[in-house]
């Protein structure tokens, strides 16, 4: 581990640091996309056993 902090240079540790920042960052907003996707999923399969529907699956009005 040593070899690789000698390798970056004096800011070998800031690099790694902000290396981790960014990897801890990118894995917390999938993370929280994925939960927001499921209680959405949710929320929608409620609807749709309450009778409520999409406006897109409702037919074309004609306009006149």
């Amino acid at each position: 581990m040593m070899n690789l902090f000698g390798n970056l240079g004096p800011h070998g540790h800031f690099i790694l640091i902000a290396y981790g920042v960014a990897v801890v960052t990118v894995a917390t907003l999938i993370g929280w996309v994925w939960l927001d996707y499921r209680a959405q999923k949710r929320a929608l399969g409620e609807m749709e056993a309450r009778g409520v529907t999409r406006r897109s699956a409702r037919p074309a009005e004609s306009v006149s």
